[in-house]
């Protein structure tokens, strides 16, 4: 199974951001899965690969579009101060 996740934001900084905060999980999967994270001006795409089942493949994309959230909340509440 294969999926990609393509986010589009107003600014660089805040692509840039997310993506960096994500990246890490380009590296940390377990054999099976993968998953890349690359940004290009202020579009994130994120590529999921999944040999492991279904059940792992909906989680994964749950936990990145989970982790995805909490990135962009972390940005818009630093820029209030």
């Amino acid at each position: 199974m294969e999926a990609e996740i393509t986010l589009k934001y107003d600014d660089e900084h805040l692509a840039g951001a997310v993506a960096d905060a994500v990246s890490p999980d380009n590296f940390k999967t377990p054999r099976g899965l993968t998953v890349t994270t690359t940004r290009k001006n202020s579009t994130v795409s994120t590529t999921i690969k999944c040999k492991k089942g279904f059940p792992t493949f909906i989680a994964t994309v749950d936990d990145l579009l989970f982790c995805f959230s909490i990135a962009e909340k972390a940005v818009q509440t630093t820029r209030k101060f």
